[in-house]
């Protein structure tokens, strides 16, 4: 079996994709959460891009144990000395350089010749490699190069001192054959390849990212580069949970192995949507809500007989959990804890008695409570901010040809506020009720609301962005009542906002 490296670029690429950013505190979670799963390398972020994305990647360096750490710097000397400043306090750093190396990059963009693209890549690159051992270059758009080029520009790379050499596709243009292809030929004409790892990082705009990813790696690459959920720039990234899967599922065929910890991976996937607020599609590869499920009568009695006439993977083996354990109003601590861990959530105490009074409050709405409501309620926990802002109650009028009125009360410290307002509907009656307490000059720029649970009791899941001043802040709200679940997200991105000041 050949041990392929999976190096995970959630927290840079990924978090690059509109309504996908994170705060500091998200991305250390998230971070921490990757580390459990057993990736490979961690790309933290682009240092050189904020102030604070190079505190982010100096943060997760200190903290990830396991996995290398890497920070991305274009071929300049200020990103470099960045990437550098942000992960040399990791346990295993790296930089990672890029440059583009297509003629419609060169041309267009970076206003450089051949010859000055080569040099600038022996330069930085060994600029980079005074500063660290580890040290990954990127010919970007590199599967629309002109491949003898190509070659060249990795042999510099490789002559200056990369330890990685990454093959993007950076649009998401090839096919898996041309991917399989180009792999093929740096591996035969790049002097000095032999000695180092070749990577691959494909693009979803075509569909294809997961399947070019596979086709690169039969043909020799030794690591891959994927994000959670395939989240990322335009269409995304290619799939870490597709692809671990993929070579997990048929071992066999592909005579490949990594070293993810397959039982994290609906978790790790779960935190990441609840972080960022972004739903997993239902029809969603391995992690999605239907991924595993029955309802054909046919399928229902295969599955009945033998799980393997319909089922490819066991669910155990991404974490999901096959059976299902009921708890109500009557159940108590110890029951929620140990259902808690079996669905692979470690809580504190602390984070135990705040999950219990909503466990409690949500049993007396609900005659039953499924794993999935069990889940949202550890997963509310974990996307939690410091609370200047407490909702204590809320009472709307709504109706057809009335006026929608909105009574919101609110506890900051220990003093209460109280408000009302008119609005379009009630949850933007209750919006400008907040505000006036609040007395920040919000813009509410997206409001989705989403079903977390099952039945017509169901927990609804409200998302808000909110905008104030140049910066979007995304807010989560979890309750059976709808109107709630938004008014508890758009306080959720206020504190947020209060929080970040």
């Amino acid at each position: 079996m050949r041990r392929i490296k999976v190096f995970d670029t959630t927290l840079r690429d990924g978090e690059q994709s509109p309504g996908c950013s994170m705060n500091l505190s998200e991305k250390l979670q998230m971070a921490r959460q990757l580390d459990a799963l057993g990736v490979d390398v961690i790309e933290a972020g682009f240092a050189i891009a904020s102030p604070e994305d190079f505190r982010s990647v100096e943060a997760i360096s200190k903290t990830v144990q396991n996995c290398k750490v890497a920070s991305l710097a274009r071929c300049t000397q200020g990103d470099i000395d960045a990437a550098w400043n942000a992960v040399k306090c990791a346990k295993y750093p790296r930089i990672h350089v890029f440059l583009a190396t297509s003629d419609i990059h060169m041309e267009y963009k970076l206003k450089m010749t051949r010859e000055q693209v080569l040099e600038s890549i022996a330069k930085h690159v060994a600029y980079a490699k005074s500063l660290c051992d580890d040290v990954e270059f990127s010919a970007e758009d590199a599967s629309r190069s002109d491949w003898a080029f190509l070659s060249q520009c990795y042999a510099a790379a490789i002559k200056a001192g990369a330890t990685v050499l990454n093959v993007p596709d950076t649009v998401g243009y090839s096919t898996p054959q041309e991917m399989f292809d180009l792999i093929t030929y740096l591996r035969t004409n790049t002097e000095g390849i032999e000695n180092v790892d070749i990577s691959a990082h494909c693009h979803d705009d075509l569909g294809m990212a997961v399947a070019n990813s596979l086709a690169c790696l039969r043909a020799g690459a030794t690591q891959v580069e994927c994000t959670v959920n395939g989240i990322g720039e335009r269409a995304g990234n290619a799939s870490l949970e597709e692809i671990v899967m993929a070579l997990k599922t048929r071992r066999e065929y592909f005579q490949m192995e990594t070293g993810v910890n397959t039982q994290q991976i609906y978790k790790t996937s779960k935190l990441l949507s609840s972080i960022t607020g972004v739903p997993i599609s239902p029809s969603k590869s391995i992690v999605g809500a239907n991924a595993f499920a029955h309802e054909s009568g046919i399928h229902q009695h295969g599955v009945i007989a033998n799980s393997l006439t319909y089922e490819i993977m066991k669910p155990s083996d991404i974490g999901l959990p096959q059976n299902s354990m009921v708890l109500g109003k009557h159940s108590g601590k110890h029951a929620l804890r140990d259902r808690l861990s079996q669905l692979g959530y470690e809580v504190s105490k602390e984070d135990l008695d705040e999950i219990f009074v909503r466990f409690k409050a949500l049993a007396d709405k609900k005659k039953t409570l499924t794993d999935h409501d069990i889940e949202a309620l550890a997963l509310s926990r974990a996307r939690t901010v410091a609370e200047t802002y407490e909702l204590i109650s809320h009472v709307v009028s709504t109706g057809k040809d009335i006026t929608n009125i909105a009574c919101v009360k609110i506890k900051k410290n220990d003093e209460v506020f109280e408000e009302v307002a008119i609005g379009s509907g009630p949850v933007d009656a209750a919006f400008k009720a907040v505000d006036r307490i609040t007395g920040l000059d919000v813009a509410l720029e997206n409001f989705s609301l989403n079903a977390v649970t099952d039945g017509e009791d169901a927990m609804g899941e409200a998302v808000v962005k909110i905008r104030f001043g140049d910066e979007i802040y995304t807010g989560c709200g979890l309750s059976t009542d709808v109107i709630e679940s938004a008014i508890r997200a758009y306080i959720n991105g206020i504190n947020k906002i209060v929080g970040s000041k």
